[in-house]
C-alpha cells in the first residue's frame, strides 16, 4: 500500500561474512528470486559463478547450479547475472553472461543442462504467464521475447540504436512483465525505468525523469525494478545506494526513498550498490547488496 513503511535497519538473511566462496559467504551477489511457499531465497552469486539457495533462518547456503569454477562446460557458469525458476519444468533459467548464453538447469538432474539461447549478451530475464522468456541484451540494447524452441527472439523494447530517445534503450538490465504483457526495463545508462506497452514502438518513463543524479526525480545507474499490484514501481538505485518507490497515483513524477540513502556502507541502514529486489507475501523487502556481499531483509513497519 502507498502508506506502507519499512523498518530502516535491515537483517542479513544471506551472506554477510565478507567476500568469499565459503557456503556462508557471497561474492558480488546479483539478482534474487523468492520461493515464498518454501521460504527460500535463490541468490545469483555472480563472483562465485553459482546460484545459491538460502532457506529461512539458516546461516549457510546450498549450491543449486554452477559452483564448479568459472568456465563454459555444461556444469559451469561464468558471471551469471539473472535467473528465474521455471516451476513447470522444475528447472532454473539462468543468464550465463560471460558465456553469452541462456541455460536451462534442471534441478533433479545436473547432467542434463541445456543451452536454450546462444550468442547473446544477456543480462536480465523474466517469464510471462504463457511461459515465454524475455531477455535483455546489453550489447544490442534490446529486450526480446522467446517462445519455447524459437531460433530467434522478437524484439519487444528498444532496437533502434542506443540513446536516450523513447524508442531506444542504453544498456538495458533488469526486466519485469506485468499481467498485461507490458515490459518494464531498467534502462541503466539512461538512468531511468521505461514501460513498453504490448506492441508499442516507444516507451514511457516511469522512474528517473531528470537524467542522472541524486534528487528525488533522478536515478543513477538503476539496476533492478519490481512492481506491486497497484502499478507502483520500486527501483534499486545502484549508485545512490537507496531503494525508491515511484507512485502510479502521482504519475511517477518523483520517487521516495523507502530504505537506504544513508551513504554507502555496511551498516544495517546502509547499502552498497543494491542490485536485487523483491517482496515476500507479507510485503517485507529483500535487497541484494552487491558490494556488501549480503542479502538484506527490511521488515514492514507495523507501527
Amino acid at each position: 500500500h502507498i502508506s506502507t513503511k519499512w523498518i530502516q535497519d535491515g537483517i542479513t538473511v544471506a551472506g554477510g561474512h565478507g567476500q568469499g566462496d565459503q557456503f556462508n559467504q557471497l561474492h558480488w551477489p546479483g539478482m534474487i528470486y523468492l520461493d515464498d511457499d518454501n521460504e527460500t531465497i535463490y541468490v545469483v552469486d555472480e563472483g562465485n559463478h553459482r546460484i545459491v539457495e538460502w532457506k529461512s533462518n539458516v546461516t549457510t547456503g546450498q549450491v543449486v547450479a554452477g559452483g564448479n569454477g568459472n568456465g563454459n562446460r555444461t556444469d559451469q557458469l561464468s558471471r551469471p547475472t539473472a535467473m528465474i525458476v521455471d516451476i513447470n519444468n522444475d528447472s532454473f533459467i539462468i543468464c550465463d553472461s560471460e558465456n553469452l548464453r541462456v541455460v536451462q538447469w534442471f534441478r533433479r538432474n545436473d547432467r542434463n543442462q541445456q543451452i536454450i539461447i546462444a550468442n547473446i549478451h544477456c543480462y536480465g530475464l523474466a517469464m510471462d504467464n504463457n511461459g515465454d522468456i524475455y531477455v535483455s541484451d546489453v550489447e544490442k540494447h534490446v529486450v526480446s521475447r522467446w517462445k519455447q524452441g524459437d531460433k530467434n527472439g522478437i524484439i519487444v523494447a528498444g532496437g533502434n540504436n542506443q540513446s536516450n530517445k523513447l524508442n531506444e534503450l542504453y544498456h538495458p538490465t533488469s526486466i519485469f512483465i506485468d499481467q498485461d504483457y507490458s515490459v518494464y526495463v531498467c534502462d541503466t545508462w539512461n538512468h531511468r525505468v521505461v514501460k513498453w506497452l504490448k506492441n508499442a514502438k516507444v516507451g514511457i518513463v516511469v522512474a528517473g525523469v531528470d537524467g542522472q543524479g541524486a534528487s528525488v526525480r533522478q536515478l543513477s545507474n538503476p539496476s533492478v525494478m519490481i512492481l506491486d499490484r497497484f502499478g507502483n514501481v520500486y527501483v534499486a538505485d545502484y549508485m545512490n545506494n537507496r531503494i525508491m518507490r515511484w507512485l502510479k497515483l502521482t504519475d511517477y513524477i518523483e520517487g521516495r526513498i523507502i530504505v537506504g540513502g544513508n551513504g554507502v556502507g555496511s551498516g544495517p541502514d546502509q547499502l552498497q550498490w543494491p542490485i536485487g529486489l523483491l517482496f515476500d507475501r507479507k510485503g517485507n523487502l529483500y535487497v541484494s547488496d552487491h558490494g556488501g556481499h549480503r542479502v538484506q531483509k527490511f521488515d514492514v513497519d507495523l507501527n
